[in-house]
């Protein structure tokens, strides 16, 4: 056999091998399967142990009427209006007071410190707490709401006065209140 074909041959195998197609391997990641279970659990219970918390709270104020509302936080009107229930909705502008405390009743944060709040709504980045809770006033309507941390400032805090997954009590005033055309 001559060189030549022996050099023909060899490069043949060689093509014949490297154009054979390899099945990828699916990675083992069991580390990172793990850790998503292990935040899911971590977070359900964050989330129970805070409507826990929420739950001694309106026990212990018989006074007012708590509502719950369907993601999860709690709210009762301290100053409700009689007339004709007109709420802002997607596209509306609204202004609002507000204030910030700990569940223990601790100001974090007060009205002269926050100002009024201008807000197109479901428009504009804002907490989602705050998103929600203008949505279920009337202007110069009040309520107190109860917000599990992750509506608020969740796993991070606010780097200031809220800690990491506090769950917070807002007072919330809407003041203005103007309908999309």
């Amino acid at each position: 056999m001559s060189l030549h074909k022996l050099q023909f041959n060899f490069i043949l195998l060689f093509l014949a091998i490297g154009c054979t197609q390899h099945q990828p391997r699916k990675p083992i990641n069991i580390k990172k399967e793990s850790f998503l279970k292990g935040s899911v659990e971590r977070n359900k219970n964050i989330i129970n142990q805070q409507q826990l918390q929420f739950k001694k709270i309106i026990f212990r104020d018989s006074t007012r009427n708590y509502i719950a509302s369907s993601t999860g936080f709690w709210y009762a009107y301290l100053v409700e209006t009689d007339s004709l229930k007109v709420r802002p909705k997607r596209g509306d502008m609204v202004g609002f007071d507000y204030k910030i405390e700990a569940l223990d009743g601790k100001v974090l944060y007060d009205e002269m410190e926050l100002g009024t709040v201008s807000y197109l709504v479901d428009k504009e980045e804002l907490l989602p707490a705050l998103r929600e809770a203008v949505k279920v006033l009337s202007v110069n309507e009040v309520a107190t709401f109860l917000f599990p941390s992750h509506l608020c400032y969740g796993y991070k805090g606010d780097d200031e006065k809220v800690d990491i997954n506090q769950p917070l009590r807002f007072t919330i005033k809407l003041v203005s209140h103007s309908i999309k055309n």
